[in-house]
């Protein structure tokens, strides 16, 4: 049986590896150990981003809805327990966009979740 020699099968890997690699600086997009450690360390950093743009993303909407519900003479904290406690059941994220693209519909949803006398504005 002949020996199997891997050359072929590495230079794909290398190849691969370095086309990941390509817009690196300096030897980190050309040298292949050097550009395995930073194709491997930005894998790691794009799973940690990914994890922040939720939380990020998050921190905007609440801002976004305690900066309206303060315009309305309200706190957000106590909008969100009058929404849960009516079971008007809308996410972060839509209560934003409504409380920045129509301000009257986010008029109507403060009063059915907290009364009449909850808008002072």
């Amino acid at each position: 049986m002949p020996r199997v020699r891997k050359g072929a099968a590495r230079h794909r890997k290398h190849k691969r590896v370095l086309k990941e690699a390509s817009g690196f600086y300096g030897a980190n997009s050309r040298r292949y150990r050097t550009a395995k450690q930073q194709v491997f360390r930005a894998g790691v950093n794009a799973t940690i981003g990914r994890k922040q743009r939720k939380r990020q993303f998050r921190r905007l909407w609440i801002t976004r809805i305690s900066a309206a519900c303060k315009q309305r003479g309200l706190r957000y904290s106590q909008l969100m327990a009058a929404l849960f406690d009516n079971g008007i059941d809308l996410n972060r994220k839509m209560l934003a966009e409504i409380a920045v693209d129509d301000p009257a519909t986010f008029d109507a949803i403060v009063k059915a979740a907290c009364g009449d006398d909850a808008i002072q504005a």
